[in-house]
C-alpha cells in the first residue's frame, strides 16, 4: 500500500490540482502541499485553469452588473474590524479577481469573518463544506469589492507597523488564529507557538509586531515564525492570545491529541507545565 506522500506525488504527476488531491486523499491542503510544492502543474493544465477562471469571473461580473459598484461601503481610516477582516482574508483566504474567499474549519472564525463582512457588504456569501476535510469555504463574488479589498490589503501590509497597538493586536491575532498552532509535547520538553506563511515578508512583519508587544520570535525558514520560552508564551497569552473556539484539528493523521483541543487551552497547559 502506498504511503500518503507517495500517493500525493503520484497524483501530482498525473497533473492533478491540489484540490483534486485533497478530495482523493481526504487530507488537508497544508498536508498535501508539503509533498507536491516542488512538482508544478503542466503548462496545458495551468492554461485550462486560467480560461476556466476567466469564465467564472465573467459569469458573476455579469450577474452583479449594475449593483457591483454600489453594494459595499468603503472606508478611509482603519478600524479594528476592518483590520481583522482584511487580515483573515490575507492569511486563510484569498482576494482574487472577482471574488473574496475565506477557508477554515472553525465555525467561530467563519462566523467572525461573515459578521465583519456584513459591515461592508450587503449580500450573503456562497458557502460549502468539504465533507472529507471539514473545511468551510465562504465565497463573496463581486468584482468591485475584491478589487477594493485587494488594494486595501496592500495598504494594510505596508502600514501596519506604524498603526496603533489595538490595530496591530487584531492583525497578529488573525494571523495566529488562522495560521498558528500550539506545539506542546511535555515528554519532549517542547513548548512553542508556530505560525506558518509562504510569504517570508509577512513573517518579518509578524515578528516585528510581536516585538512591539515585548514578545521575542524567530523566523525558521522556509515558512515559520516561532515563539518559545515561558516569558514569551506568557506575554503572548496576555497581549495576543488565541481566540475562543479555535481548535487544533484532532482528525489529522499526525495529531498528537486525537481530539479537538482549543489552542488557548494548550497554551495555558504549556505555560503551567514550566518548572518555576
Amino acid at each position: 500500500m502506498k504511503s500518503f506522500k507517495e500517493r500525493c506525488i503520484e497524483l501530482r504527476k498525473q497533473d492533478k490540482s491540489i484540490i483534486e488531491i485533497m478530495k482523493a486523499t481526504g487530507r488537508a491542503k497544508s498536508s498535501v502541499h508539503t509533498h507536491i510544492k516542488d512538482i508544478p502543474l503542466s503548462k496545458k493544465r495551468i492554461k485550462q485553469y486560467r480560461i476556466a477562471s476567466g469564465r467564472w469571473i465573467r459569469k458573476f461580473a455579469l450577474a452583479r452588473r449594475g449593483k457591483s459598484e454600489h453594494s459595499f461601503r468603503t472606508f478611509e481610516r482603519w478600524a479594528t474590524s476592518t483590520v481583522l477582516l482584511t487580515a483573515h482574508l490575507l492569511f486563510d483566504g484569498e482576494i482574487a479577481k472577482g471574488r473574496c474567499v475565506y477557508n477554515n474549519r472553525s465555525l467561530a472564525l467563519v462566523g467572525r469573518v461573515e459578521g465583519l463582512m456584513r459591515e461592508l457588504y450587503d449580500f450573503e456569501p456562497k458557502r460549502y463544506q468539504n465533507k472529507m476535510t471539514g473545511v468551510w469555504k465562504t465565497n463573496y463574488y463581486n468584482v468591485a469589492l475584491s478589487t477594493y479589498l485587494r488594494k486595501k490589503s496592500k495598504e494594510l501590509l505596508r502600514g501596519i507597523k506604524k498603526m496603533s497597538p489595538d490595530l496591530k493586536h487584531e492583525f497578529v491575532r488573525a494571523f495566529f488564529d488562522d495560521e498558528g498552532c500550539m506545539d506542546f509535547r511535555p515528554k519532549n520538553n517542547v513548548r512553542k507557538i508556530r505560525g506558518y506563511q509562504k510569504d517570508v515578508r509577512v513573517l518579518g512583519v509578524i515578528k516585528a509586531l510581536l516585538a512591539d508587544f515585548d514578545i521575542t520570535a524567530r523566523i525558521v525558514f522556509p515558512n515559520e515564525v516561532v515563539i518559545v520560552g515561558k516569558e514569551n508564551l506568557k506575554r503572548f497569552e496576555q497581549e495576543v492570545g488565541f481566540s475562543a473556539g479555535v481548535y487544533m484539528n484532532g482528525n489529522r493523521s499526525n495529531s498528537r491529541w486525537k481530539k479537538h483541543v482549543e489552542k488557548r487551552e494548550l497554551l495555558k497547559q504549556a505555560i503551567l507545565s514550566f518548572r518555576n
